[in-house]
This record gives structure tokens, C-alpha cells and sequence, in this order.
């Protein structure tokens, strides 16, 4: 990097300003002398990308103000979205396209000597979450602003995330993501704006003056919670959202008496235990400490920002709760938040001393809740024996609750006892379990699912009673993403010729690409097309050569497979596939093969074996193919280590074909899916989740389906599934997996993969790839003979995008909106 020019002498920036100098210009120069203390002889690339991150910060200042002041004198019905996630990625890029700053940034930067591209690529992926749910938060929050929704997200500040990806000799290890690091310039610490969380103590009955009995919550242990919050801009308008996120700090910061005699780490424990609840997004929950840290995670986030909307309320809308629901929508955000419920119960109940069933009308009007998941491992439960003694109000409540509910099931709705098991709160199965998705159903209002498939099994499989009790209450909003970043920030190439052609409508309306339809047929577009994917092809080859040293050859298809690694979305298979295609040039090296280059990343909880396994035999099929140079001309296989949102960026642009190939009726959705058509990438997938959507939307000639049904793979597993019988009769297959079976990938480390062999062949192939390989497989080689027809690949892809339109997150908001918040759009254009 060049230092920046010094001249008449001065080596201050602030000498550089003239009366020419933009006001974006003018705070960049400020930034960098007064915030980052440098002049020109000393400044640093991540000075500057501190520099131009809080001159853009103090941009939003004024709007990010103005819009708080503007939801206060209208008023306005708020949403407040929780949620133990927010994947937000890196900010800058994204920022700067919603304020429509990215090209004076750009020249500002470039004048001092440096790249913005570089400066961006040294932000670090915001440690605020894992999977698709965070996801999905953040592209609600992009959208809310960008309709101009009065609305607020509520979150932890982890200061670790879940942890970066390494991987060691084929095997995941998890390091430390410590994303905090350097600071973070989004985030604004509000030292006046702490709460008082309370965990432990017990339960004391007084008498009120009425006679009524009146609880209170004594000799607890105390946690404050302090805020930090970021800005949310909304697209080229002037809203500004704000994003909350608290963390934990002790009330006891340092005790003398221990210190003085000599106790040192004494003097901090309380300190360092307090701080525990905000240190780590997801801990390790295989052990009790970890269950109790979750469950401590969940009430810490929960209380601070139901007093933070309470003292909202009473500021704007005076202290009784008449209009709290017809001012307040709360929406959880799975079940991790889903402890809101009670604790706003005992808020109205013990602290305001509203009788209960008032109090119960106010909380289901109140929350609305979204299920994320159908399998039963995920759905959340906790022992009472570990929320007894650290919520014990809380569980008084859930238990009334419970007690009431099944009551009205019984005598009203006629339910016996074999359905008011399956529908009461607690599961009863040795333990006692609170079972938070049923307390989130019944504590509700609105209860949805993520895609269409995923809501009809919510109603006629997961919840088949709670949708008779409460017709109409379950009701389906399809996910979506934000064309702002999954296609206008993340993919210029593509972005700018759309532009090009139909304007720049779709960003804010994404059913104006259905105007490139006329187009797919057009060979001059064609030609464009495919410079755009060759660019972005291109641009992911000179990073994966940076980052990780790998050499990917962009003349080949790129076949990619990212997401976060589980057994049911079946990375797994696509193993076989890749092994399938290596057995096949192997017998004939001059064969008439597609060149491919198959790409996977995700990361495996840490205390996930089976997937960590299958991260390693990716690892391992990779070594043998890529060394082999009868093979490794036209098979590739790579695992992307540390997957991330910034990662995804630059990897969905490129791909070609997209693995969606998760066992019908175990994905709630899948956003990734979305991410890739928009981009252009054709998709080769079950009838799982929103695929069946993206079916309906793009057309059968358009997208590669495969495999069975969700109902198909129910009545085979009731029938006798045999896979044994599968891999006998298959030749193909039974090669494939023998290979597996006797070390072809792993001979210095013998039997290390008899385990999946086994779970595959010998233990039931829970997840069904034997049931889907051979149709996935000759679904692959249709893939092929397409793609050799560059002219009808090219059609394809081009409609893939121009019918995705379906899949905004603005659609899906308005939704929200219309149907279940009850809330209005604030305009807050002040220009």
C-alpha cells in the first residue's frame, strides 16, 4: 500500500480539507486525526477502515435520531424482533449502498492510497450468530428500515462468536472468534441504559389489602445488563432502525475485602462469572454448566429488553397497559426467546399488579412466535430441575399456565389424556421438561411457519393438535433475503447489467426482474450473462488463493454445497456423488466428463461427531481426488474452512449449481437456496422446504428436482425401510460406500469412517440417502447434459433469477406486517 501524499509540508489530514471537501470527506479526515490519533507518516489500512466506518456511523447520526423522535410523535405501534441471532456479516459494504455512499467512499479512500474492496475485507463478520434463523434476522432488519417499520431488534452482544472454523489434518478444530478484537465502530455503548436481571432465590407469598396474594422474588443474584446498539439504515431513505444487543456485567465489579487478604481472583469471580452469560454465542450445552449458561443467555436477553420496551411504553403511552398490545407487537424468533412469555407475565402480574386474566389476554396479543424447525432434537425443552432453582417465579407461572390451558383443552375442547400429554407444556419422561415451542403456541397469538411445505407439517404432523385447538392460529410466511446485499453489494457484475437493462427498481422490488424474461433467449445478453459469472468466478479464485491457498480452475462447473453441517442436509450424499464421479474416471480417463469443481462449507457444532466426520471425509476424498492426475482434471473437491456471511458473498455470485438436497420434510426452508437462484446458480434439490416454492416459481424445465416426497419418505420409514437391500442391489453404490468401508480415503488412519458406513448400511439411514442416491445421481448426469448446452444453461439461469422474485424479504415483511403485527409504515423522509 502506498502512503498517503504529504503535501505543502503537513502531514495532518485536517489540513487536507477545502471548501470542495464533501461532508462525508470533511468527518473521514476528523476521524482519522482526533479518533484514530494519526497523521499521514503513521496511518495504517485498518486506521483508515476505522476512519471511513465512523465517519459513515456519524452519517446516520442525525436520521438515526430523527426517525427515534419521528416513531415517538406518531405514536406509532412498534415491533420488537428477539432473537438470540443476528448474522449480520460485515457492515460497511452494506451500509454504504443503503445511504447510496459506496462511490464517494470509494474515491475518498482511493485518494488516500488505498482500496475500499481492501478496507472492507479487514471488518470481521459480526460474531452475533450462526445458521439460517440469524440470517433471516438480518435481512428482516435491512427490510423493516427499508419499508420503514417502526421496529427494534433485540439481541446479546457475544464477544466471542461461535467460533472460527480451522481445519487440522482434515478435522474441524474450533479456535476462538474473538471478533471484538480491534472494536467495532457500528456500535454505540449506552453506560446510562443498564438493567437489573435476577437469577435464583425464591418465591415469597404477602397479602395485599384486598386479600389477594401478592408474589415477590427475593434473595436472587443480580446481573446488570448494558446496552450497545447499531444503526439499521434503511435503502436510499431516511430511515434508521436500531439494533440492541446487551451484554452482562457484573454488579459486584471488584470486592476489596478479598483483594486486601490476598485473594485476587476471588476479588473478580463475581465479576467473571456475571460476565460468562454475554461471553459466547451457543455454549456448549452436552454438559450441565453449558445448560444452565443457555437457559441464563435466554432469561438475561429477554428481561433487559422487556424492561427496555416497558419504560418505552409508559414514556410514550402513559403507565396503564390498556393499549400495550395495541402498541407493542413482540415477535420470537424460535423458541430461544420464548421464556419473554412468563417473565412479561410476572411483570404485569407481581410488578404492576394486573390480575391475571387480563394479564393473559394483554400477553398473547402481544407475542407472535416463528418456528424454525421440525426436528424433534431441536425442539426445546428444559429440565425443571435446572429452571426450578434459576427461574423459580417463571416456572410458577408455566405451571398456572399449563394448569389453566389443559383445564380448557379438557372441559371445552373435549381432549383426553393422550392429547393433553402431547399438548401440554410439560413432558413428563423420567425428568420433568418444560417444552418451550408448546408454551410459545399457547402464549401466542400468531404462530408461523417458514415456507408453505414446512407450515402444513407444522399443522398436520408437529402441531396437528394445537392447530385444532386454535384454528386459523398457525399460518405460513415464506422466508426471504435482501436483494441489497444478496445481489446489489455481493454481485456488481450481475447487479450492473440488470441495471442496465431494466433499471435499478428491482433492488427495492424484486418482482421487476421478471423483466429480464424477454431476455433469456437473447444471445447478446447471453454473452453479458456469463461475463458476469466469469468475473465473479474469477474474483472467488483470487480469493480462495489468498485465503487458503487453494487453485481453482474456473473453467470448470462449479457444484457448491455451503451451509451449516448436519446430517439431514446431506453432504453426506453429495460425498457419494463426488466419490461416484471419481470411480467413473478412474475406469475411463478420456471419458466424455463435465469438469467439475465441487465446493462444500459449514461449520459442525463442536460437539457434533458425525458431522465433524463427514468434514473429514470431505478432507480426506479431497486429498486422494485432487492429487490424482487422472482425475484431477476434471473433479475437484474443496472444503471452504471458517463459512461465513462474508464468505458467502463472494462464493454464491460464482456458483453454477446449487446443492439443495436436504431429506424431504426436514428443512423448515433454507434462505441459501434463495441466495443462489437469485445469483443465477440452478438448483439441484429435493421438494424440501421453500425449494417447492422455488419450484412453483421458476417452473420444472428450470430447476433439477429429485428424490422422494416428504410424505413418501414418512410411509417408507412406517413400511420397513431397508437400506441394506439398496446397497446390494446397486452395484454403483455398493462400490461407492465399500470404498468408504475399507479405507480407500483414509489408510493412515484405518476404520475411521466405519462408523458412517455403518449408520448408512446397518443402522437405518435415518436421513434416507440410500432411499435418494440413485435418483439424485441420474439427476446429476441430467445436470451434465445441460450444461454442456451453454446456450440452455444460460436461458435457465437467467430465468432463475428473473422469477425469484417471490423471495425478497421485503415480501415476506409486508406479510408480517399485514397479518400478524398490525403495524404501519412511519415516513421519516426528511430531505
Amino acid at each position: 500500500m502506498t502512503k498517503p501524499e504529504i503535501k505543502d509540508g503537513s502531514i495532518f489530514f485536517t489540513d487536507s480539507i477545502t471548501e470542495s471537501s464533501t461532508n462525508l470527506e470533511k468527518d473521514f479526515f476528523r476521524s482519522l486525526e482526533y479518533w484514530q490519533v494519526k497523521d499521514k507518516t503513521t496511518v495504517k489500512e485498518r486506521d483508515a477502515y476505522f476512519a471511513i466506518s465512523t465517519a459513515i456511523r456519524h452519517k446516520l447520526i442525525k436520521n438515526w435520531l430523527r426517525t427515534q423522535s419521528e416513531y415517538r410523535r406518531n405514536k406509532a405501534k412498534r415491533v420488537y424482533y428477539l432473537s438470540m441471532e443476528f448474522l449480520m456479516g460485515r457492515v460497511l459494504g452494506n451500509t454504504l449502498i443503503n445511504l447510496g455512499s459506496y462511490n464517494e467512499a470509494s474515491d475518498i479512500i482511493e485518494r488516500l492510497g488505498y482500496k475500499l474492496e481492501e478496507l472492507r475485507d479487514l471488518e470481521p463478520d459480526m460474531g452475533l450468530g450462526n445458521g439460517g434463523l440469524g440470517r433471516l434476522a438480518a435481512c428482516f432488519l435491512d427490510s423493516m428500515a427499508t419499508i420503514g417499520i417502526p421496529a427494534y431488534g433485540y439481541g446479546i452482544r457475544y464477544e466471542y462468536g461461535i467460533f472460527k472454523q480451522g481445519i487440522q489434518n482434515g478435522y474441524q478444530v474450533e479456535v476462538p472468534d474473538n471478533w471484538l478484537k480491534y472494536g467495532c465502530p457500528w456500535e454505540i455503548c449506552r453506560p446510562e441504559l443498564e438493567y437489573r436481571v435476577k437469577f435464583g432465590g425464591k418465591v415469597i407469598t404477602e397479602k395485599r389489602e384486598d386479600g389477594t396474594d401478592r408474589y415477590k422474588w427475593v434473595d436472587t443474584e443480580d446481573v446488570i445488563a448494558l446496552a450497545y446498539d447499531v444503526p439499521i439504515p434503511g435503502y436510499k431513505n431516511s430511515t434508521v432502525n436500531n439494533l440492541r444487543l446487551w451484554q452482562a456485567r457484573s454488579t459486584n465489579e471488584f470486592d476489596f475485602h478479598y483483594f486486601n487478604s490476598g485473594d485476587y481472583m476471588a476479588a473478580v469471580n463475581d465479576k467473571n462469572v456475571s460476565e460468562n452469560i454475554s461471553k459466547v454465542l451457543y455454549p456448549n450445552d452436552n454438559m450441565h454448566e453449558g445448560k444452565i449458561l443457555r437457559l441464563k443467555q435466554q432469561y438475561f436477553f429477554v428481561s433487559a429488553t422487556l424492561q427496555d420496551i416497558i419504560k418505552h411504553y409508559k414514556k410514550n403511552h402513559g403507565k396503564t397497559f390498556d393499549d400495550f398490545a395495541d402498541k407493542v407487537a413482540i415477535q420470537l424468533n424460535d423458541t430461544h426467546p420464548s421464556i419473554a412469555i412468563p417473565e412479561l407475565m410476572r411483570i404485569l402480574i407481581d410488578d404492576e399488579g394486573i390480575e391475571w386474566n387480563t394479564a393473559w389476554e394483554i400477553t398473547k396479543k402481544t407475542f407472535a412466535y416463528t418456528n424454525h424447525t421440525v426436528l424433534p432434537e431441536a425442539v426445546e425443552k428444559w429440565d425443571v430441575e435446572i429452571m426450578g432453582p434459576l427461574l423459580p417465579r417463571q416456572l410458577q407461572i408455566i405451571y398456572e399456565i399449563n394448569r389453566r390451558f389443559v383445564n380448557e383443552a379438557r372441559d371445552f375442547k373435549g381432549f383426553d389424556m393422550r392429547r393433553i400429554k402431547d399438548v401440554s407444556i410439560f413432558e413428563e419422561s423420567g425428568h420433568k421438561f418444560v417444552r418451550m415451542a408448546n408454551l410459545a403456541i399457547i402464549g401466542s397469538h400468531s404462530v408461523n411457519g417458514v415456507s408453505a411445505l414446512h407450515t402444513e407439517i407444522l399443522k398436520n404432523d408437529i402441531f396437528r393438535d394445537f392447530h385444532e385447538l386454535f384454528p386459523g392460529k398457525i399460518n405460513n410466511k415464506t422466508n426471504g433475503i435482501t436483494p441489497r446485499r444478496w445481489l446489489k453489494k455481493a454481485n456488481p457484475f450481475l447487479a450492473g447489467i440488470i441495471t442496465a437493462k431494466i433499471g435499478d427498481a428491482w433492488v427495492k422490488d424484486l418482482y421487476e426482474l421478471k423483466k429480464l424474461e424477454p431476455l433469456a433467449n437473447d444471445p447478446a445478453f447471453h454473452k453479458i450473462w456469463n461475463d458476469a459469472k466469469s468475473c465473479a468466478k474469477e474474483q472467488l479464485k483470487v480469493y480462495v488463493k489468498k485465503e487458503m491457498g487453494f487453485d481453482i480452475n474456473v473453467d470448470m462447473m462449479f457444484d457448491v454445497q455451503v451451509k451449516r453441517m448436519h446430517e439431514y442436509k446431506r453432504q453426506l450424499l453429495n460425498v457419494l456423488h463426488a466419490i461416484t464421479l471419481y470411480n467413473r474416471i478412474k475406469k475411463n480417463p478420456s471419458g466424455d466428463f463435465v469438469p467439475r469443481t465441487k465446493i462444500f462449507g459449514g461449520k459442525a457444532a463442536p460437539g457434533y461427531y458425525v458431522s465433524k466426520q463427514i468434514i473429514k471425509l470431505i478432507n480426506s476424498v479431497s486429498k486422494i481426488v485432487n492429487n490424482d492426475p487422472e482425475v484431477n482434471k476434471l473433479l475437484n473437491v474443496f472444503f471452504f474452512p471458517n463459512y461465513s456471511v462474508s464468505m458467502a458473498e463472494k462464493v454464491i455470485p460464482a456458483s453454477e449449481l446449487s446443492e439443495q438436497i436436504s431429506t424431504a420434510g426436514f428443512e423448515a426452508s433454507g434462505t441459501g437456496n434463495m441466495k443462489f437462484m437469485l445469483n443465477g446458480a440452478l438448483t439441484v434439490g429435493t421438494l424440501d422446504g421453500a425449494n417447492v416454492e422455488m419450484l412453483e416459481e421458476v417452473g420444472n424445465d428450470n430447476i433439477f428436482i429429485f428424490g422422494l416426497k416428504a410424505a413418501e419418505v414418512k410411509d417408507m420409514k412406517l413400511s420397513g425401510y431397508n437400506p441394506r437391500a439398496i446397497y446390494e442391489s446397486d452395484a454403483e453404490l455398493k462400490e461407492v460406500l465399500d470404498l468408504i468401508r475399507t479405507d480407500h480415503f483414509n489408510k493412515d488412519e484405518p476404520g475411521i469412517f466405519s462408523h458412517l458406513f455403518n449408520d448408512l448400511v446397518t443402522y437405518g439411514d435415518n436421513y434416507m440417502l440410500l432411499a435418494d442416491y440413485r435418483s439424485y445421481v441420474n439427476t446429476q448426469d441430467k445436470v451434465d447434459e445441460v450444461y454442456r448446452k451453454r446456450s440452455e444453461w444460460t436461458r435457465m439461469s437467467i430465468l432463475n433469477t428473473a422469477r425469484s422474485g417471490k423471495f425478497s424479504s421485503d415480501r415476506t415483511i409486508r406479510e408480517y406486517v399485514e397479518d400478524i403485527w398490525g403495524v404501519k409504515p412511519v415516513n421519516v423522509n426528511f430531505e
